[in-house]
């Protein structure tokens, strides 16, 4: 079996990939909360002789592996959905259904896709050309920053040689960038109720806790670096203005280019929380819920994810792909849509398409992404690279209606299968040439030193 055949059998299961993904888009389900999304991807590798692994701890991730010794090859999917997002797939403003939730950042996509790659690496293992373990791994909670992190403790990637993964968005590329690395933490404080007219000075209110604090923050921000971000919202403030707040509570997330840094302002966050106690006589108590690493790009699998970019070409696109896209990219205009490839470092040339039906070289290498993802923490463990599909069209922003729109169309589905092959061809290059392997191993422990992954949980 050649390579071009591993192609042709991501071809063949075309129909029922498309029918995956169809159907994990029309029944979005939220972070851990994935059961039937996952149950369907698990059900489709056991029937294809995959073993199906549990991941304790981790209600909806799984591992499905297929082959024996190593090398062994992970591939990394997802498939949560985000609130406020259901749409049709339409160009103007349409919730699919009542249930709130929606496919903004192709999951539906990500996680099929990576099934596809899987299935074919199956058939070229039972063909004897290639020696090794593939492993598909379904990752719950990406939105939530944690599926991966928890799975982490698990130790499930621990003997990972190498693990490659996609993400959809508007162009046809490596990601050689990073990502922010990143803490998500809850600030709670607890006071004394009283009647806010009658008797405040027998109160201690939570909620002054709460804006106190984010005073301290604002001003913290003029004394952090300066890519580092720390936005929140205040998600309790009380029951009634006449009554003193006994409880509040503040969500932040800390954003920085590595975890150290995250680290170091969390910790000076948490002074300002304990500050802003001490001030209200009341008692604050902090919990992290998640928090994950920065990415490490690896550029001896980057370049073979390139090749393979190469070698398979484009989505294949139809007319009506082209006829949607073009009513979708009519909502923005061309300054709003550089404001969103402007964050992918795309070049200019790639606003004058509405579909990107081309490989884009970027150059990304040592930039980051104003943005997090859990991915990150693999990175930190074995060596990794991604790339994107063009899965909408140019200038489409994640997390967003249209995005859920393209992602359940034609345009989508397409581009999907596209990734799919990329996936499928790297990791059999991967397989047929563990030299690749080795290499892309001498990187990482050359970038990483003596460093040890420790779970942001444990930090």
């Amino acid at each position: 079996m050649e390579k071009h055949d591993v192609f042709g059998l991501v071809d063949r299961e075309e129909k029922k990939l498309k029918e995956m993904a169809a159907s994990i888009w029309e029944h979005p389900e939220p972070g851990y909360g994935e059961k039937r999304s996952s149950k369907l991807q698990k059900d489709f590798l056991s029937a294809s002789g995959f073993r199906i692994r549990e991941v304790p701890n981790v209600a909806t991730g799984f591992v499905a592996e297929y082959g024996s010794g190593h090398p062994i090859v992970g591939i990394l999917g997802e498939y949560d959905a985000l609130p406020g997002l259901s749409q049709k797939v339409s160009a103007t403003r349409e919730p699919y259904d009542e249930s709130g939730f929606g496919h903004g950042c192709g999951h539906n996509l990500l996680g099929t896709g990576g099934v596809g790659a899987a299935l074919a690496i199956r058939h070229a293992i039972d063909s004897e050309a290639i020696k090794g373990t593939v492993r598909y791994y379904g990752c719950p909670a990406e939105e939530l920053l944690s599926g991966k992190v928890a799975m982490a403790k698990e130790q499930v990637f621990d003997d990972l040689d190498s693990c490659v993964t996609w993400h959809p968005a508007s162009m046809n590329a490596v990601w050689g960038c990073s990502f922010l690395a990143m803490n998500s933490m809850k600030f709670r404080f607890k006071g004394v109720p009283a009647h806010a007219a009658a008797a405040p000075q027998a109160g201690r209110s939570a909620l002054d806790a709460v804006e106190l604090m984010n005073v301290g923050a604002n001003y913290l921000r003029e004394h952090i670096m300066e890519k580092a971000r720390i936005h929140y919202i205040i998600t309790n403030g009380g029951m009634a203005p006449n009554i003193v707040p006994e409880d509040a509570e503040v969500w932040y997330y800390i954003r920085a280019p590595k975890r150290l840094e995250v680290r170091d302002i969390a910790a000076r966050l948490v002074k300002v929380a304990q500050g802003a106690a001490l001030m209200t006589e009341t008692t604050m108590s902090m919990e992290l819920v998640a928090g994950c690493y920065d990415v490490v790009s690896n550029s001896v699998l980057s370049g073979v994810m390139n090749r393979n970019l190469h070698e398979v070409g484009s989505p294949v696109f139809t007319d009506a792909d082209r006829s949607f896209a073009q009513q979708l990219s009519a909502l923005s205009t061309r300054e709003d849509k550089a404001k969103v490839m402007s964050t992918y470092f795309a070049p200019d040339r790639v606003l004058d398409m509405t579909l990107c039906e081309e490989v884009i070289e970027l150059d990304d290498r040592q930039k980051v992404i104003a943005g997090s993802t859990d991915v990150g923490d693999i990175s930190y463990i074995a060596p990794l690279a991604q790339i994107t599909a063009a899965t909408w069209p140019v200038g489409t922003a994640a997390h967003t209606w249209g995005a859920t729109a393209a992602s359940g169309s034609g345009i989508g589905l397409n581009a999907m299968i596209f990734a799919s092959k990329v996936i499928a061809g790297t990791v059999y290059d991967l397989l047929r040439d563990p030299s690749l392997i080795t290499s892309a191993k001498q990187e990482h422990k050359r970038v990483l030193g003596a460093f040890k992954y420790v779970s942001p949980q444990d930090e």
